[in-house]
């Protein structure tokens, strides 16, 4: 969920390239509507040619893809920087580099969680639903958890829940301005600690699982 712009015109490797190119199509398709952005605004934004972006990234929608899924997934790199410390330094920290990434990004980020434009898309719907399971692994990595194997399933549906929440708060933070950023930080880090400390730890003992329904008499 983070990209930088790179200096334009300048003989870059192909990595480098390609993100230069990525970042100036995140930030397009953060300002306009998808039907208002071609590959053309793009290599001009980026200083390339129209080629290079075909190049890189195959046809508009294919890049459009691209810009939404690195907006919205959580990288590896942000759970391996986390610190050691106990759990509440590890959710503080969690929540300060969502809450840091999406207001640093708020119109590309805001516009991919909203697929502006593409709305009901399959292969857009595929992409924040990939997006979901991956945040879902990663959260309980970040919480400690990723080694609870009997109740995982459970345990990622928290969790795709709890990001459910993430997502809906910071756009009342950032597109209605409901909430401010201290509100929103404090909303989610203590949310996820009493999922993590009181609702879990009752899933994995087995009490807060329904008690199946008495038979009838024969």
């Amino acid at each position: 969920m983070s990209v930088e712009t790179a200096p334009r015109r300048r003989r870059l490797e192909p990595d480098a390239r390609r993100g230069q190119i990525l970042a100036c199509a995140v930030r397009l398709f953060g300002e306009r509507p998808y039907a208002d952005v071609s590959t053309t605004d793009v290599a001009r934004e980026a200083g390339v040619a129209r080629g290079l972006v075909n190049h890189y990234f195959g046809a508009k929608k294919d890049l459009y893809l691209e810009v939404v899924r690195v907006m919205v997934t959580i990288p590896e790199v942000a759970v391996e920087r986390l610190p050691k410390g106990d759990l509440r330094t590890r959710v503080e920290a969690s929540v300060t580099w969502f809450l840091d990434v999406v207001s640093r990004h708020s119109t590309s980020w805001l516009a991919a969680v909203t697929a502006r434009g593409m709305g009901g898309d399959a292969d857009v719907e595929r992409v924040l639903a990939e997006a979901e399971e991956v945040a879902a692994d990663r959260m309980l990595v970040a919480v400690g958890l990723a080694d609870e194997a009997e109740d995982r399933e459970e345990l990622r549906g928290m969790v795709r829940a709890y990001c459910g929440l993430a997502t809906s708060t910071a756009r009342e933070w950032l597109q209605r301005g409901a909430l401010n950023r201290a509100q929103v930080h404090l909303l989610l880090t203590t949310t996820l600690l009493t999922i993590v400390e009181q609702v879990i730890p009752q899933v994995i003992d087995g009490s807060a699982r329904p008690a199946h329904p008495a038979q009838p008499p024969a």
